[in-house]
């Protein structure tokens, strides 16, 4: 499959600079954030489309990650790529153990109530200290609901395309 039909998933961003030689801060979203740097494949979102790159090498440093990418030589050629999203193929992602799902694969399936009410689809998912909330729209609202397994989220199902959740619909 060429890159240009591989799915990919975007595990980390640039956001900052680091020395003078072209290293560039990282804010991965791998856990542990160290993960993000098995993969030496990465992808840049560069003018609306996806650039191959190679990660030649990187290491923790404070609170993120600094690497250093293949022809990314100096400090200002590297400032241009601030704010740069980084995506992996979907195909180099870890198998899963039973029951568990990437973020990734639940964005764009259908949200519906155990009623069977459509509440949108997943717009994206984000993590909080309690739990994690999965973000549903449906074009004219925006829910957030608390991603609890078989309390709040009763049922995933990737083949169909939809979440199935306990939730009141007026929230």
């Amino acid at each position: 499959m060429s890159t240009s039909q591989e799915r990919l998933v975007v595990v980390a961003r640039i956001v900052g600079i680091y020395g003078v030689r072209g290293w560039v801060r990282v804010e991965s979203y791998t856990a542990p954030p160290e993960n993000v740097l098995n993969y030496r494949r990465w992808h840049l979102r560069r003018g609306g489309g996806w650039e191959p790159v190679e990660l030649l090498e990187g290491q923790p440093h404070g609170k993120g990650l600094v690497v250093r990418l293949q022809n990314l030589t100096d400090r200002e050629q590297a400032r241009t790529f601030i704010g740069t999203d980084i995506a992996v193929p979907r195909s180099e992602l870890p198998p899963l153990e039973e029951g568990e799902v990437y973020w990734a694969d639940l964005q764009g399936l259908r949200v519906e109530t155990v009623r069977g009410q459509s509440l949108g689809v997943v717009d994206y998912l984000f993590a909080t200290g309690a739990n994690d909330v999965l973000v549903a729209r449906d074009g004219k609202r925006e829910r957030l609901i608390p991603f609890v397994r078989d309390q709040v989220v009763t049922r995933i199902d990737l083949d169909a395309g939809v979440v199935v959740v306990d939730w009141d619909p007026e929230f």
